[in-house]
């Protein structure tokens, strides 16, 4: 495997690592990028732009689909109007959107919104993909649910829904499109290769997304391959709210068909570089090219827990703050005050305050797993190792 890019002396066993989960955990093409303390320290890409037959390699621009880790990126902009004065975390999301008031949802927060806790993961009726792109039909459509639980008392994984209710809030409280609003606000001041809808004249750099051969890894990996049984009923049950969670739009979208790219979809669709991904975290928690994001009260904000626990979605204990996924035993990152999100199938970004580092990895081999895939996990360790 020809491995491309560079590593500073030091993190060679990065490098080593990356090499590796082709080697032993059936990667078919992926990127990795590291920043530390705001300078990029690993920058490496392998592989083929297609899992799953195109021998065309994986180029020095190559950008993918990164499913759920666009959460964490969209959940830097409710925290930025926040820090802007635009935004009340503890007012409620009717006073900006008040057609979200229906079905009892007066009371719901917007603190609750996006710590997964106002009981909206799954609608009563699907939407098409048509629906679901059609921005004022899928906000119509969570607007109008009620809560599957009192919104405030659980959390659970609001996989899909997630995109229509950040989305909504955004563009009540700024009168622009989430996607618009990352694209001007953080990814081009900061020459971010990362979009929430794809433009058209970017669409053919973009790798094909493709399943991998679940392989055993010779380290054993940071978690069990084989799920509880528990976890694997709920999948398998058309009832369960971990299937009409992950059932939102029906029939399931392929993700490779160029409209659900350029839907502005910042729950499941953005798409994105790992450098860029690595990039916008750095700018998270300090300054890079003199460019920051976030302000320490902001940076607090982002890593504080708001949801613990039993997670009534994804059925094992998660940790969520204001719309990023903490470090935890489900999702572990490289520390406690580590945040960011990952992609379901693969692909991560997160930063770490204390060491400074800012992690961003993409894969176009989708694994089964949801919040720690094998090859991300050992990324990390590895990173560990050097620090």
């Amino acid at each position: 495997m020809d491995v491309r890019g560079t590593v500073t002396a030091g993190f060679e066993p990065v490098r080593d690592a990356f090499l590796r989960n082709f080697e032993q955990r059936g990667e078919r093409g992926a990127a990795l990028a590291v920043y530390r303390d705001g300078a990029k320290v690993v920058d490496l890409w392998a592989g083929t732009r297609d899992a799953a037959g195109s021998d065309a390699p994986w180029a020095l621009d190559t950008a993918q689909v990164v499913r759920s880790a666009t959460k964490g990126v969209a959940a830097a902009v409710p925290l930025l109007l926040h820090q802007r004065g635009q935004l009340d975390l503890d007012a409620p999301v009717g006073s900006y959107w008040p057609e979200f008031k229906a079905a009892g949802k007066d009371r719901v927060t917007v603190r609750q919104l996006l710590a997964h806790r106002a009981g909206l993961p799954v609608l009563d009726r699907p939407l098409t993909l048509e629906e679901a792109v059609d921005r004022e039909t899928a906000f119509a459509a969570v607007a109008a649910q009620a809560p599957v639980w009192e919104p405030g008392t659980a959390h659970g994984y609001h996989a899909h829904t997630f995109s229509w209710l950040v989305g909504g809030l955004v563009h009540r409280v700024t009168g622009r499109t989430i996607g618009r609003w990352v694209d001007e606000e953080i990814a081009r001041p900061l020459g971010l290769d990362l979009w929430i809808g794809l433009p058209a004249e970017e669409a053919h750099r973009v790798g094909r997304l493709g399943p991998v051969e679940e392989l055993e890894p010779a380290d054993g990996g940071a978690l069990r391959l084989r799920p509880k049984r528990a976890v694997t009923a709920a999948y398998e049950d058309p009832a369960s709210l971990t299937r009409r969670a992950f059932g939102v739009i029906r029939p399931a979208p392929d993700e490779n068909n160029p409209v659900y790219r350029a839907a502005e979809l910042p729950g499941s669709a953005g798409i994105a570089t790992a450098r860029a991904l690595a990039r916008f975290y750095a700018s998270t928690i300090g300054p890079v090219d003199g460019r920051r994001l976030f302000a320490p009260a902001t940076v607090a904000l982002a890593r504080t827990e708001e949801s613990a626990g039993h997670d009534k979605v994804l059925i094992v204990g998660t940790r969520f703050g204001l719309g990023h996924m903490l470090h935890g035993p489900a999702s572990p990152l490289l520390g406690p005050g580590s945040f960011g999100h990952p992609g379901r199938g693969g692909s991560l970004g997160f930063a770490d305050p204390e060491s400074g580092v800012a992690f961003g990895y993409v894969t176009n081999g989708m694994r089964k797993t949801v919040t720690a895939d094998p090859r991300a996990q050992a990324l990390i360790r590895a990173v560990h190792s050097v620090l």
